[in-house]
């Protein structure tokens, strides 16, 4: 029987998996598997080293499997052999689009085509991994705007004592922007909060009911949603069809008591409509966990807006988060030895 190349790559805390992480993969894959850690040498050539180029090239020759973060420049014509790309992240937008991510990786201008025009499948981490983190997160941002944490951080560091008014969200309306995972378990915690919950996503044909949720709708209504809504939360994936999905005209048709809170890529949100919108008052207020340029440049207005919470794109930190992601490219790397479809596939032409 004829091994299975199996090539690793840079994975996302570092250049390289742990040992714990790669005996997890020996014992997957056993005498099936040839293992070939390349993520040295594709970290070389990400700074501009190509001194071991032909070595890399050679390694590339023979994959059939290649798993990890940051991606070879060039790797589907390098790679003849390729049949199966594993990520170690749910968002696959800055692979396909080869822009820089909240972790400095890149993919590389062109990958989105070759991909297409190829018979490679591409699979993902899963957003089960840190969706539970992530849900977490912006309930937790509902919670700061609902009980006024912002003025009590103020006050704290004024050393001033003044009562202010709170609300609870028991009763409040959240709407959910995107019922996949992650907007799924948004749902699960704010049900169970006592809120009416609304949501739509991409599959949704009519108005009705799921689980957990009040009202569903169709995309087509995001304005009723918006308008209903005193939170209304992004869960959704960066496509083409969604970037700048909340603009000027989404965010005006919200409450002017309502907050927006986003836990899923920043690019989703036109900026420049935001800060108008906090600037002026036509919502309350927002949540950011991630941006459309990563790190926030310094000079950026959303610094200095009082009724914006930043958090810097590590809402979604678990222990050992790539422990998780290990464990779901073993259960994929035993499903395809025996020939079973794999988990958490890509559509590589709507992007998630």
């Amino acid at each position: 029987m004829e091994l299975v190349n199996v090539l690793l790559v840079p994975a996302i805390m570092g250049e390289r998996l742990s040992e714990d992480k790669l005996q997890q993969i020996i014992a997957i894959g056993g005498s099936k598997i040839k293992l070939n850690d390349a993520s040295a040498l594709v970290a070389a050539e990400h700074r501009g080293d190509f001194t071991s180029k032909e070595k890399l090239d050679a390694l590339l020759a023979e994959a059939e499997v290649v798993y990890g973060q940051r991606l070879p420049p060039n790797l589907i014509t390098r790679a003849p052999k390729l049949k199966w790309i594993q990520l170690m992240s749910a968002g696959v937008d800055h692979h396909l689009d080869g822009r820089p991510g909240y972790h400095g990786w890149l993919s590389y201008p062109g990958f989105r085509d070759e991909l297409l025009q190829s018979s490679v499948i591409m699979t993902n981490a899963s957003a089960n991994v840190n969706a539970a983190s992530l849900a977490e997160l912006g309930v937790t941002m509902m919670l700061m705007f609902a009980k006024q944490a912002l003025v009590s951080f103020q006050q704290k560091q004024q050393k001033r004592w003044e009562k202010f008014p709170s609300t609870a969200l028991r009763s409040k309306t959240v709407a959910i922007v995107g019922l996949g995972t992650i907007g799924r378990e948004v749902a699960r915690i704010c049900k169970g909060i006592g809120m009416r919950v609304m949501a739509t996503r991409r599959s949704t044909k009519r108005a009705g009911r799921a689980r957990y949720v009040d009202v569903m709708l169709p995309r087509e209504q995001l304005p009723c949603l918006l308008s209903e809504s005193d939170f209304v939360v992004l869960t959704l994936p960066l496509t083409p069809e969604t970037r700048g999905l909340i603009g000027e005209k989404e965010l005006r048709t919200m409450k002017a008591t309502a907050y927006l809170i986003e836990i899923c890529r920043g690019e989703i949100i036109d900026e420049a409509a935001l800060i108008r919108a906090l600037d002026e008052h036509w919502i309350a207020g927002a949540g950011l966990e991630a941006f459309a340029t990563e790190p926030l440049p310094p000079d950026s207005r959303l610094w200095e807006l009082p009724n914006l919470i930043i958090y810097p794109h590590c809402g979604g930190g678990v222990e050992d988060y790539e422990m998780g992601i290990n464990k779901v490219f073993c259960k994929n790397l035993s499903r395809y030895l025996s020939g079973k479809k794999l988990l958490h596939v890509v559509d590589k032409k709507k992007g998630y």
